[in-house]
Parts: structure tokens; sequence; C-alpha cells
């Protein structure tokens, strides 16, 4: 059989170009821009240039630079050609501000700054000469994970870190102040109320200390948000403005919360327009369980326009001489009327400790079971 031998240049341009998606973009800019005039048209193309990630990781909490050599050739060819096109930038603070230097990005409105040591933060937004400044109004999505190696309070930095965000970017959209899960960035007011607001921004993910800190952040202040993702610590404190604007609506608390009916029931009626709701939590010393009906006379009755509900919640009852307790069967019962969702779920008694557990969750989840599981007997799913 006669050996034959495929160049690139012998593809279509349509081939080409559905291989060079399958790679890494840095790689494909970095071996293919300027070979030929072919081929770098179809690397032009917004799908390789539009947005970048500019720097090397393992994990969220492994980051590294570029390679000196690929950092030169980005910054000195590459990028000055192709920064009119970028829209979106994902750097990391050794690289930062020399990528940011090397072009011009008259299109850039989104800006990702990792492992970035806090107090570096605070000088990047108070310093006037700092090079936030030359995108003070164009960055219209932030997102931001740092790394504390000083030390200080992190909870007081963190706040702010949050504070001259608004302060910089005044034109700011979108907003996610720690985009890692596992990772620990959050930020209270309990010293004294906020200062910030903004009538510009749409979507809020953030992680606060106390349920205090998220209503703060209801209180009006970002009376355009649509999307607010909260992670919250401990404490509950209500209110009663209504949430109008508010479109979706996501709560995680790894702690057990006490406050499930006097707090975060409440919270959910004022947000009436309320399109998807996601609630991760944990509700200990309650004096039954939470189950469907419990969700759709307390929830959903009072939220007609919800059309996406997850959740993942661990209820935790006392045992007082109760009679009658409520089986698996009898919690499956409860969810009947949700038509449109697998609802999983768990209960499983402690007579030992006098307490019952019961896991409810939708599925599929975003966050597995595994995270509000207790002793609770896996066997009974």
């Amino acid at each position: 059989m006669e050996y034959s031998s495929v160049q690139l240049n012998d593809l279509l341009d349509e081939i080409i170009f559905i291989i060079f998606k399958k790679l890494n973009k840095l790689d494909v800019l970095y071996s293919f821009i300027d070979v030929n005039k072919r081929l770098n048209e179809i690397v032009h193309d917004p799908t390789f240039t539009s947005g970048l990630t500019l720097f090397n990781y393992l994990s969220c909490d492994y980051i590294y630079p570029l390679s000196d050599l690929m950092l030169d050739r980005f910054c000195l060819h590459i990028l000055p050609k192709i920064g009119h096109k970028i829209k979106w930038l994902d750097l990391e603070p050794l690289s930062m501000k020399r990528i940011l230097l090397s072009a011009n990005y008259p299109n850039l409105f989104g800006l990702g700054i990792y492992n970035i040591e806090k107090q570096a933060v605070l000088n990047l937004f108070t310093d006037k000469t700092s090079l936030m400044h030359r995108f003070k109004n164009d960055i219209l999505s932030f997102m931001i994970k740092t790394i504390n190696i000083q030390q200080g309070d992190p909870i007081n930095l963190d706040t702010l870190m949050f504070t001259h965000i608004f302060n910089m970017f005044t034109n700011l959209q979108y907003l996610n102040f720690d985009p890692f899960f596992l990772c620990y960035q959050r930020i209270s007011f309990c010293s004294s109320p906020p200062t910030v607001f903004s009538s510009t921004l749409l979507e809020l993910r953030v992680k606060v200390m106390y349920l205090k800190d998220c209503l703060y952040l209801l209180d009006g202040r970002f009376n355009q948000l649509r999307t607010f993702c909260v992670d919250i610590g401990m404490s509950p404190s209500p209110r009663s403005e209504k949430l109008p604007n508010l479109r979706c609506f996501s709560l995680s608390c790894l702690l057990s919360i006490y406050f499930y009916d006097t707090v975060i029931i409440p919270l959910l009626h004022r947000m009436s327009n309320l399109e998807q709701l996601s609630l991760y939590l944990s509700h200990a010393h309650r004096n039954r369980f939470i189950n469907g009906n419990d969700l759709k006379q307390n929830i959903i009755d009072y939220l007609p326009r919800l059309n996406q509900f997850r959740f993942n919640i661990r209820s935790i009852m006392l045992l007082k001489d109760q009679i009658d307790l409520p089986s698996n069967e009898d919690i499956q019962h409860t969810f009947k009327d949700f038509l449109n969702n697998k609802i999983i779920s768990c209960v499983n008694y402690f007579l030992e400790d006098s307490k019952g557990e019961c896991l409810i969750y939708s599925y599929p989840s975003e966050m597995g079971p595994v995270m509000l599981l207790n002793k609770l007997d896996i066997n009974k799913f």
C-alpha cells in the first residue's frame, strides 16, 4: 500500500477550523499566527481571539505564568495584532501588567484576575497610577480570585476589595467575587454598613459571612440586580423590602442554620418575580422535616414565575416522644406534584442521639448529596 502524507494546507478551511477548535487557543495562536495568509485568517476568527486565558493552571489553586518564550511571543507579536478583537482576558498577577501594556484593547469588556495577593488588589484599585484606570469605564464583567499571604483580617481585606471594585469600574454589570466554590473569600459589613451602590449591576456572585451581609446587598443599593448567587456563613437578620427585579437567586450555606422558617422563607417571599431558585442548606432543630409540601406551600406558591427550582436540603428533627414518624416513602409522596423534577430523598433516625435526619435534593443537582450527608444510610437512596 502506497504511503500518503496529508499536509495541513491540503485540508479544507472548515476541517482546519474544526481541528483548531479542539486545541488549546493559546497553542493555536502561538503556533499558527503569521505562518501564512490562509492560516492567519483562520486563527484571527473570534473563536480564537475574543477570550483568552493567559496563564497555565493545573487546578484553581495552582496557577502559574506562561513560559518566558510564549509570553514574549504573545506580548511582542500576537497581542498587538489581535488586541482589537479581544473582549475578555483572564490574567495572573506576575504577567498581568506586561500583557495589559502590550496592546490596545478597545473592545475589552471582561476581565478575570486569579491568584492575586489581597493587598496587591487594594493597591491595584486605590493607586491613581494603576493600569485599572485605563479600563475604568470599559469593564462590564469582572471576576477575581485572591490568595492571602499577609497577616491581618482577611474578611476586612475582602470587604475593602469588594468596595473598591465598584469604585473603580463605574459601569459594572457582572461581578463574580471568588469564582471557586472551595475557596474562602468572604465579605462582611459587621463593623459598618456598606457604602457601595450601583445602578448598572445585573449579576452578583459572592460569599458573605453573615445573612445580615446578604440582606445589606439586597436593600436596594443594586436596584437593577437580576441574578444573585450568595454563599452565607451564618446569622439571621430579617428585612421586609420587596425585590421585584430579582430573577435568579442561589443560596448555599454549608453550616447548619436555625432560621429557615423565620428568615429564609420571608426572604424568598420578597422575590415575587423570581424565575430560577437554588437552595443548598442544612436546617437543625426543627420540629418536622422539610418536605415537598413545605416547599410548595411556603415557596413555590409564592413565586408564580418560578420555572426552575434546584435544591439540596437536609433537615434535622429532634425526637421528643413523637409518634407516627414519617418514612422515606412518606417524604417521597409529598413530591407527587413535582412532575418535572426527579426528587431523591433519604430518611434515617438515630434514637441514641434523639434525632432524625432527612435529605431531599433535586436531580440532577449542581451540588451532589455527599456535601450534605452526615450519617445517613446511603443504601436507602
